[in-house]
């Protein structure tokens, strides 16, 4: 007995020795914050944290939400807010968790850059590296802070027009996160002063190798060209630049100069001559793609080639994302007989907005619509886009009316519900069929300079009316008349040239606006800034033999007086005090 304790006194004196060492945890490669000052890549990867939050990475497809098309699918989130659930509570177009995360992630980029040794052997280049990442943090704090504005700002319980809380510092565990949300006028200037900080470093317009020190842009004319074009050269043509933030620039002015934020007139020259100054740059209303509208076909996509000697580029894009070979858009939207789901369905009321071949919309006598053949005749556009009753997709012809078939409205879940299918943004050399199935390269779509073009046409209408020009030396009314020519409508366009008022004139561009940029994702916001009315019912066709009967599909149940504005989330008005709700919510 006297030497069993003696073994368990010894046995507990051994494993009291040790017990530091084996309480202690074991080395698991777990990176900790020290890593980002030691490892540049690890550091630039916080940067690529904050690319990855950019709201337009993907398309929404939240235009079926809007009166422009609606889904399918019945558990699609923008259908349940579109016809009753939008709250404060359920927001399926919230931007707040994601764009101050990415805020957060370009303070906390913004307090390492001057610390990590980016390139420490090569001073310039270093140098150069802490340059661009100054540069690229502020572009992107300021591009989310943007899409959040879009998406919150609005009158607050005293009227007040309200904007975004304004997070300038890295916040750590310990801050205090109970910001009040700025002025709205604050918050536009907040994000100017970001896009004028981020203007100091990305001097250059866009990513390109220089071959001589004549081609450096300001403030790097003493680097050499080598260590330039390793920092600022064409392989980084993706991240956000110069030219870039100049058309973000633009597009915070048009905002801030729309009806639902603006009684001040004046504001909208600001947004006409930011759009004028990037589109300078591409020879003004010469530099309009004439392709620009068909920007996602494959025979467009595929001459690409950002690595070339000369890079590739189409001239329409102002900023994309890689090139990527997949078949998912078309997997979601292709006609059921071409093994797709469906899931967007064009309405009526957007078919209706397409004018005819000859410019002059269909409820004018001067266009010549027919009724009983509906499709003929129109802006070639409609056909472009939208697959109805008669057009093809891949080849084949899609039959939405009775005795259609699998195609046919409302014939299965995945059926068409309105009588439209999407058209545009797929691409249709890709084969669904399981026993072929095939894939094709797209892209996702940051800004495009048709965008841009229509911007400066809405703002120089306001500001001067159909035919001034301001200093740009073209007016609104010639813009639209460079669209509406590229689509396939007569030059002479005698419907264009009759519109004489700022009204009318307004009127025609948000259409233009509406279909150029249908269902990439602009029309719920810019239905919201207009002041416009939320409310049409979405509509569709029955055809049954030759006779086209307009119905209602789906209601649009938003409040007029309040809806035009988004919520900031209930969790968040709980959690701190000093935050206050837009009104309504």
């Amino acid at each position: 007995m006297k030497k069993f304790v003696l073994y368990i006194l010894f046995a507990l004196g051994t494993v009291t020795f040790w017990s530091c060492d084996l309480l202690e945890p074991v080395n698991d490669n777990h990176s900790t914050i020290d890593r980002l000052y030691q490892d540049p890549g690890y550091a630039e990867g916080v940067l690529m944290g904050a690319y990855t939050k950019i709201p337009t990475n993907n398309l929404s497809f939240n235009d079926v939400a809007t009166d422009d098309a609606v889904s399918n699918d019945k558990l699609n989130n923008y259908l349940r807010m579109a016809t009753g659930q939008w709250s404060a509570m359920y927001n399926p177009v919230d931007q707040w968790a994601n764009c101050i995360s990415g805020i957060q992630i370009t303070n906390q980029f913004i307090t390492l850059i001057d610390t990590v040794n980016w390139k420490g052997s090569v001073p310039e280049l270093n140098w150069l590296y802490t340059q661009r990442f100054k540069g690229e943090a502020y572009a992107l704090r300021a591009l989310l802070q943007y899409h959040l504005l879009v998406a919150v700002a609005g009158p607050g319980p005293g009227g007040q027009m309200l904007g975004i809380p304004v997070i300038d510092r890295f916040l750590d565990a310990n801050a205090n996160f109970n910001i009040p949300r700025a002025t709205f006028a604050e918050s536009v200037d907040r994000i100017y002063a970001d896009i004028n900080e981020s203007l100091k470093y990305l001097t250059m317009n866009d990513y390109l190798n220089v071959s001589s020190a004549a081609q450096l842009p300001p403030g790097y004319e003493k680097v050499s060209t080598s260590n330039y074009n390793i920092v600022f050269g064409a392989e980084l043509n993706q991240r956000i630049s110069g030219r870039i933030l100049r058309a973000l620039r633009a597009k915070v002015a048009l905002l801030a100069a729309s009806p639902a934020f603006n009684t001040d007139p004046t504001k909208w020259e600001l947004a006409a001559n930011h759009a004028g100054s990037v589109l300078k740059d591409i020879g003004g209303l010469t530099g309009l793609d004439p392709e620009g509208n068909k920007f996602y076909l494959k025979t467009l996509v595929d001459k690409l080639n950002v690595s070339a000697a000369s890079p590739i580029e189409q001239k329409e894009i102002l900023w994309r994302r890689s090139v990527v070979t997949t078949n998912t858009r078309e997997a979601a939207n292709y006609p059921p007989s071409l093994f797709g789901k469906g899931n967007v369905n064009p309405t009526q009321n957007l078919v209706d907005a397409f004018p005819a071949a000859n410019g002059y919309p269909i409820d004018r006598p001067e266009s010549k619509y027919d009724r009983t053949k509906p499709y003929d005749s129109r802006d070639p556009r409609l056909r472009q886009y939208i697959a109805y009753n008669g057009n093809t997709i891949s080849g084949k012809t899609i039959l939405t009316g009775v005795g259609g078939g699998i195609d046919a409205k409302d014939s299965l879940e995945t059926s068409t519900r309105t009588g439209y299918y999407l058209k545009k943004l797929l691409v249709e050399e890709v084969n669904m069929n399981p026993v072929s199935t095939t894939t094709q390269k797209h892209y996702e779509v940051h800004m495009r300079y048709t965008e841009l073009f229509l911007l400066y046409a809405e703002a120089a209408n306001e500001a001067w009316g159909p035919t001034g020009s301001g200093t740009w030396g073209y007016s609104a009314r010639e813009v639209i008349s460079a669209i509406r020519s590229r689509a396939g409508i007569p030059k002479a366009d005698p419907y264009l040239m009759s519109v004489s008022t700022k009204e009318d004139m307004r009127q025609l561009i948000r259409n233009e606006r509406r279909l150029e940029l249908c269902f990439e994702g602009f029309r719920f916001w810019d239905l919201r800034r207009w002041k416009a009315d939320l409310t049409e019912t979405a509509k569709g066709v029955n055809i049954n033999r030759g006779t086209y009967t307009v119905v209602d599909v789906e209601p649009r149940v938003y409040k007029n007086n309040f809806m035009h504005y988004g919520p900031v989330p209930q969790t968040e008005i709980v959690k701190y005090q000093a935050l206050q709700q837009n009104q309504g919510w």
